[in-house]
């Protein structure tokens, strides 16, 4: 059984090469759709053997498609850029596509935010479809939050896949304003209204549910400031889409 690799990217020279490095043993192909980055992601990409594709962004899910459709082995690891393969997954990769006793599988994430593993408020421990086999399934169309659709047989991988969510404090309010612009999109786009309860009460209970039902605390001042950042994550996307839903109001003015 064959492997390729996929990702998405848009200026990632900072961490491209951590990721590419984690999975250069195991990858027959790697795929790279790459939105017009202005940094040295492509030749970081290239460097590794990496066939790169340089297309307009279209969303997560669409861009991802995009990749899973230039794909040519059996089986394809679907990856964002700052996610990073550990040894104990690499291998187990390769036992399972021998095996071949399952169609895709969930894999376990640890995030690793502002250079510290962070194991509570709900940040790691989560299981998300990375592995999968070729002709399998297809993201939906979602702008951001996309998900993989599928009727495969299903398994899990324990084994840990290191999420670098935030590399330090620059780079989580580098991404705040597209992140939180994006979140907006795709509530309005489902037809989702903001009130007060999203902008002001969802915000004060994400904080409490982090920090304290979820154990954030332990996580020392990064799982404080955490579930902080996370709160006003929340209030500033559903003002945006309160944004949104005015101009509707207004015609679009």
């Amino acid at each position: 059984m064959s492997l390729s690799v996929g990702l998405i990217t848009y200026n990632e020279e900072r961490r491209l090469g951590r990721t590419l490095e984690s999975i250069k043993n195991i990858a027959d192909e790697i795929i790279i759709v790459d939105s017009n980055s202005t940094d040295n992601t492509v030749e970081i990409a290239k460097k590794y053997g990496a066939k790169v594709y340089v297309e307009n962004w279209k969303g997560y899910g669409l861009q991802k498609n995009s990749v899973i459709e230039k794909c040519t082995k059996d089986w394809i690891l679907l990856i964002d850029a700052d996610e990073v393969i550990s040894d104990d997954l690499s291998k187990k990769i390769l036992e399972v596509i021998k095996e071949g006793k399952e169609e895709l599988y969930d894999i376990n994430f640890t995030s690793v935010c502002f250079g510290k593993q962070i194991k509570h408020g709900g940040w790691s421990g989560s299981y998300r479809i990375r592995l999968f086999k070729n002709g399998i399934g297809k993201y939906n169309d979602n702008v951001v939050h996309e998900s993989f659709e599928t009727n495969g047989k299903k398994g899990k991988l324990t084994e840990e896949i290191y999420h670098y969510s935030y590399e330090d404090l620059s780079d989580y309010l580098s991404k705040f304003n597209r992140y939180t612009s994006e979140g907006a999109k795709e509530y309005h786009k489902r037809g989702k209204k903001a009130n007060f309860f999203g902008i002001v009460i969802n915000p004060i209970f994400k904080f409490i549910r982090m920090y304290f039902f979820r154990l954030g605390f332990l996580d020392g001042v990064e799982g404080l400031l955490l579930a902080i950042l996370s709160s006003n994550y929340t209030m500033v996307k559903y003002y945006k889409l309160l944004e949104l839903n005015r101009r509707d109001k207004n015609g679009n003015k």
